[in-house]
């Protein structure tokens, strides 16, 4: 089968103004056909339609050939208008706007309007939204004895999971999905709990007694209120960490079609409650690989434990015998990840505050040796978010395995828009990729068993 590309004009088809489309030659037929590039981005994205290479068949019987892309490593499952990556370039923009100018001047809050809505808030909306998520922030009694359930040592994603999952049985009007209002509601309750949750969560695992939302501070200062504060009669958050804590929030907000937010929108797809899709999405994000790199790049400097070992640690990298360098490369961006400049900024405030430790100091000598190495740089192993955001999170007192927790305390933003947008796109159906079966042919079934009911053994133990 082989393919070029030609131009044409086919009234009624979604193609380009340009009339671009691929020309396919099956050679198993000898025949042609003329695929529209039906689809192009903003940015100068373009597509097909896979589902117009049903119609190219070896028999009439055939079902179609189909695309297979293990991964989705180049499949567009979805128009959208939210988040903008150029991976060669370094670019993340939301809704347009780059993420540097809004790491610099906009709130969390001010972000997740704009992800949801596509603009940024008027004064009047502002107020009205930050009001509605603030005086929402209250979770049911219930909710608090279902975390007094959870063991002391729980992970508190699972914990996390669990209880945003739960909260669907709390509001049965969520899935009232295509009522606005119904949508309205349910976006500012999850936006107001998840930071609930997640301190219920970390204050269950340390053993203390549990803060209640305090409404007269801001949405940071209050998440961070319910995680430390003591016996003080009013908590004041220290400036830089919840500055820090603020534009990674913002970084965080959302990531295109990623793992996590894939499952959003896949199960979504089925029309469920919010509250069970972005439960889904939290899975997702509990994984090593997606939210859990920042805990591995902490685990990588502690292996390497001194400075001085950090040229050994690179040379087993570069030798492929098991060492990884954590917090480095990236799926998608192949120059310097823009969320890493600006955190590396962030870090230096942060640790002017808390000081300078031995692990701020391997990190700092081993993004130097990897950045000046032609082995890292000829591959694009730049640093990516991950690389700092652990040590800026251990340097506020967060413990390790309540990373991911923040990730999806700030995340939360990001799939709520990207679940709206799913379910107001009318191409969107219910998610089903299709599969290339590898298994048996047709076979005739023989039963090898002679005694079909068998009883479990007197010493097997029941667990």
């Amino acid at each position: 089968m082989s393919t070029k590309t030609t131009t044409q004009s086919s009234p009624g088809s979604a193609a380009p103004q340009t009339g671009a489309a691929l020309e396919i030659s099956d050679t198993r037929t000898g025949t042609s056909y003329n695929i529209p590039i039906a689809l192009s981005g903003t940015e100068g994205d373009t597509a097909i339609r896979t589902m117009d290479l049903r119609k190219i068949k070896e028999t009439k019987e055939d079902f179609g050939l189909l695309s297979y892309d293990p991964a989705f490593m180049n499949t567009a499952s979805c128009q959208s208008a939210i988040t903008f990556i150029d991976g060669d370039k370094g670019i993340l923009r939301y809704r347009g706007y780059p993420i540097e100018q809004l790491a610099e001047g906009a709130t969390f809050l001010e972000v997740a309007w704009l992800l949801r809505n596509g603009e940024l808030p008027t004064q009047k909306e502002y107020e009205t939204w930050v009001h509605d998520i603030t005086f929402h922030t209250y979770v049911h009694e219930n909710i608090r004895k279902f975390l007094e359930g959870f063991r002391y040592d729980a992970h508190p994603m699972s914990m996390l999971c669990s209880t945003v999952a739960a909260l669907s049985s709390f509001y049965p009007s969520a899935k009232n999905i295509f009522d606005k209002e119904s949508r309205d509601i349910s976006i500012v309750r999850l936006l107001a709990k998840v930071p609930t949750l997640a301190a219920f969560a970390y204050r269950h695992v340390k053993g203390l007694p549990i803060i209640y939302p305090d409404n007269d501070l801001s949405y940071t200062e209050n998440f961070l209120s319910m995680i430390a504060r003591m016996s003080e009669p009013k908590y004041e958050a220290n400036p830089v960490f919840k500055r820090a804590l603020e534009v990674l929030f913002i970084l965080h907000a959302d990531h295109e079609q990623n793992c996590s937010t894939s499952a959003v929108r896949a199960v979504g797809s089925s029309q469920v409650d919010p509250f069970s899709a972005i439960a889904a999405g939290i899975a997702a994000l509990y994984g090593p690989l997606h939210g859990g790199a920042n805990e591995q790049v902490l685990h990588m400097i502690s292996e390497i434990g001194h400075p001085k070992n950090i040229p050994a640690f690179i040379d087993e990298v570069k030798s492929g015998k098991g060492q990884r360098l954590m917090g480095f490369g990236h799926r998608v961006y192949k120059s310097y990840d823009p969320r890493a400049r600006i955190v590396k900024q962030l870090a230096d405030d942060v640790f002017k505050e808390t000081g300078m430790d031995k692990d701020l100091e391997i990190a700092l000598e081993l993004e130097r040796i990897a950045l000046e190495d032609e082995y890292f740089v000829s591959r694009k192993l730049y640093p990516n978010v991950d690389f700092y955001t652990g040590l800026i999170y251990r340097s506020m007192a967060f413990p390790t395995e309540f990373f991911t927790v923040l990730f999806a305390v700030a995340r939360t933003a990001g799939w709520l828009a990207q679940w709206e947008e799913m379910l107001l796109d009318k191409e969107q159906k219910i998610a089903r990729p299709r599969q290339i079966y590898v298994g048996p042919a047709e076979r005739e079934y023989s039963s090898g068993l002679t005694n079909k009911a068998p009883r479990a053994r007197k010493d097997s133990l029941r667990k």
